[in-house]
C-alpha cells in the first residue's frame, strides 16, 4: 500500500524536496548543455531521491487540465531544423497511474475538472531537464498541462492544487523560459547580439522573488519591462506560476543558474523552499 500524499517516504523526507522552475532552452540544451545544465545536474545530486516526478511543460497545453501517466512515456521530438543527432536521443521514462489518479483527486478537490491521458509521452520541454537531472530515467515521471490562454492567476491555482506533493517525495519540476521569443531568436542568430529586454526582464522577475511578490509575478504583464516582447505568447512563463502556487505561501527563491542562451533565452533556474527550512540550511552551511 503506497503512503498517503501528506506522509513521508522512503526517499524523500516531508519539506525535503523544493519546487523547481528550470529551463529548457532551445532543443540544442539537450547536445551543449553548458552551465545551466550543470547547475541541474549539481542540484539533482543533492536532493534526496524523489519518489516520483511531476513535469510540467511549457509544450503542453490543453483545453482541460489533463495528467499524463503513460505506462511506457515515449520521447517525443516536437522540433526540426535541428541536428539528426537530437532524434536519436531517446529518455525511456515510465509512469505511475495510481499516483497520477491521487493527483487528479488533489486537482478535482480544488475545483479543476482534470482528465487522464494514458498515451502522451515527454515533449523536449519535459525530457530536456529530466534527462540532465536523471539520466537513468529510473523515477516515475506524471506529466501536467497547460491551459496557455488561461493566464497566471489559473496557473498559479493549479500550482496551488499540488502544494501536498513536495512533502510526499514528489518533486514537482515546471520546465520553461524567463525569456522566449522566437521572432528575436531568428533575429539575433544573425545579429549576435542579444537584446537589452532579457536581461531586464530576467532581473526583473529575480527581484520579485527575492521579495515573494507573487502577486507582482501574476501581474507581470502590465508591470514588467517589455513583458511582451519576452513573451509574446505566455506559455513559457506560465509554469513558473504552477511552480510558485506549489510552494505554498511562505516559500524562499534560491536562484540555481543565471545567464543567456541562444542570445534569447534566459536560462534561469530556481528552487522554492518552504521558508523555515531554507532558514535552516542557511543556519547549518
Amino acid at each position: 500500500m503506497r503512503p498517503p500524499l501528506n506522509s513521508a517516504t522512503n526517499t524523500a523526507s516531508a519539506a525535503a524536496l523544493p519546487v523547481l522552475f528550470v529551463p529548457h532552452g532551445s532543443p540544442n540544451f539537450a547536445l551543449s548543455p553548458g552551465q545551466a545544465g550543470a547547475a541541474l545536474t549539481e542540484l539533482a545530486a543533492t536532493l534526496p531521491r524523489p519518489r516520483a516526478i511531476l513535469v510540467i511543460s511549457a509544450h503542453w497545453s490543453t483545453e482541460l487540465v489533463t495528467i499524463g501517466v503513460a505506462e511506457s512515456l515515449p520521447t517525443i521530438h516536437d522540433f526540426y531544423g535541428f541536428s539528426e543527432e537530437l532524434h536519436d536521443i531517446d529518455y525511456p521514462a515510465h509512469s505511475d497511474r495510481a499516483l497520477g489518479e491521487r493527483v487528479r483527486g488533489l486537482l478535482q478537490g480544488a475545483g479543476f475538472d482534470a482528465r487522464i491521458d494514458d498515451r502522451r509521452g515527454l515533449d523536449h520541454g519535459a525530457w530536456i531537464p529530466l534527462r540532465q537531472m536523471y539520466p537513468d530515467a529510473d523515477i516515475p515521471v506524471i506529466t501536467l498541462s497547460l491551459q496557455a490562454y488561461r493566464g497566471t492567476e489559473h496557473h498559479l491555482q493549479l500550482g496551488a492544487a499540488l502544494a501536498a506533493l513536495p512533502a510526499a517525495g514528489v518533486l514537482i519540476v515546471a520546465s520553461g523560459n524567463l525569456t522566449h521569443n522566437l521572432a528575436d531568436y531568428r533575429l539575433t542568430m544573425r545579429d549576435g547580439v542579444a537584446p537589452g529586454y532579457v536581461h531586464q526582464f530576467a532581473h526583473w522577475v529575480w527581484m520579485q522573488l527575492q521579495r515573494g511578490s507573487s502577486e507582482a509575478l501574476v501581474r507581470y504583464r502590465s508591470l514588467a519591462p517589455e513583458a511582451a516582447r519576452a513573451h509574446p505568447s505566455e506559455e513559457h512563463l506560465l509554469p513558473l506560476h504552477v511552480a510558485l502556487g506549489a510552494a505554498g505561501n511562505n516559500w524562499r527563491a534560491e536562484r540555481l543558474h543565471s545567464g543567456i542562451d541562444e542570445h534569447v533565452l534566459a536560462m534561469d533556474s530556481f528552487a522554492f523552499w518552504p521558508a523555515a527550512q531554507k532558514e535552516q540550511q542557511g543556519e547549518s552551511a
